[in-house]
């Protein structure tokens, strides 16, 4: 499969993962998978992997994407997003992603490894409460 996730309850995060040739429709697919998944928690955190993709959308095809995550989000609730990707025209692509889906996600960055992406979503992670509370003031 092309668009796999997994979710990491303890993070509270969605690992997202596209090879190969990943198409439009299995994208939209995998959003309305998400929102029937009972196990996402509240304010999920997202790290899509991009790394294995071969195939580059268009950008009509990214504002599909965008405006399908949008719908999801009446049920998903998102946290930041981490995007990796290699190559320029893949983070290319995945900064628009990002442009695109910004009102969706608390933050959002693209990044050559993983590493960097979950030290990211750390980081993230640490400066916003769980869904549900509220930040104590100091």
């Amino acid at each position: 499969m092309p668009v796999t996730y997994r979710i990491d309850p303890g993070r509270r995060r969605i690992l997202t993962r596209c090879t190969g040739e990943t198409t439009l429709p299995e994208v939209l697919a995998h959003f309305d998978e998400l929102e029937r998944d009972p196990r996402v928690p509240g304010g999920a955190d997202v790290l899509l992997d991009l790394m294995g993709m071969t195939s580059l959308p268009n950008v009509g095809q990214l504002r599909s994407a965008a405006d399908r995550a949008a719908a999801a989000g009446g049920k998903v609730r998102f946290g930041a997003i981490a995007i990796v990707s290699d190559g320029r025209d893949a983070a290319g692509m995945a900064r628009a992603f990002g442009t695109l889906t910004a009102q969706l996600f608390t933050s959002s960055g693209v990044f050559s490894s993983r590493v960097e992406a979950e030290t990211f979503l750390e980081s993230a992670a640490a400066a916003s409460p769980p869904a549900g509370k509220k930040k104590r003031k100091p």
